[in-house]
Formats: C-alpha cells, structure tokens, sequence
C-alpha cells in the first residue's frame, strides 16, 4: 500500500488527468482552428460550428464529471468525519468546522483526531495547517 503524507497527497488519476484532459482541450483548440479558415460561408462553416459546439460539450462534460464527483466525495467525507469523531468521543464535529477543515482532518489517525480537531477549532487552523500539523497519516487511497 502507498505511504502518503503531506508532500504525497495529492492524487493524480493518469487516465483523466493525463489522457481525457488533454484530450478535451485539444478537441476544442482544433475545433477552434478549423473554425477560422471557414468565416467566407457556406456548408462548412455550419459544419465548423457545429464542431466547435461539440467539443465544447466534451470540454463542458469532462469539468462537470469532475466536479460532480468532487461534491458527493465531501459530502461523504464530512458525514464519515462527523461519524468518526462521535465515535470517539461521543459529540458531532463542532459545527464551526469549515468543509476544507473537514477533508483535511480525514487524513488524521484515530490517535490524534481527537487533539487536532479541537486544535483546528481553538486555534482556526485552515486546511493547509491541518495537514501540516498531522505526525501519522491515515492513508486514503479511495478518492476521486
């Protein structure tokens, strides 16, 4: 299993981030470039349109796939840290916790969640402190 830590947590996904990416922004620069040569009229520039129209779709469909995924990640990622720290002590997640504070807490092992969540509160750490801030990383590698 992959060791993560601050400096490694980041996931990159090659088939989206490296391939389908790529891929759309390509589709829509050549859709753009096919365009410019076909201003005199006709057939074909109703065709360049029309692929400048699609591929916008691709590029559209790629971002939304993306941030759809995203959003139902922290929603679960909050109800599964608001879980958590009943568990362990009884109470919900104060409710002054920011969703970014949330995600970064999720990295934090059992041991020190307690501690740094009522750190993160008392001292209004942000996300990129929080992590910063955790001695054993809980490794996560399900995420999106």
């Amino acid at each position: 299993m992959q060791e993560q830590s601050y400096e490694k947590h980041v996931r990159i996904h090659p088939p989206f981030h490296y391939v389908l990416v790529p891929l759309a922004l390509i589709t829509f620069i050549g859709a753009v470039f096919n365009l410019i040569p076909r201003f005199r009229g006709g057939i074909e520039l109703w065709y360049a349109i029309i692929l400048l129209l699609a591929s916008f779709a691709f590029v559209l469909v790629v971002m939304l796939e993306r941030m759809y995924a995203n959003k139902v990640q922290d929603r679960v990622v909050r109800l599964e840290e608001n879980f958590r720290h009943y568990m362990l002590t009884g109470k919900p997640l104060d409710s002054r916790f920011t969703l970014s504070q949330i995600i970064a807490l999720r990295f934090a092992e059992d041991e020190e969640f307690v501690e740094l969540s009522a750190r993160a509160i008392n001292e209004n750490l942000n996300a990129d402190a929080i992590k910063k801030s955790i001695r054993e990383w809980k490794t996560d590698l399900l995420r999106v």
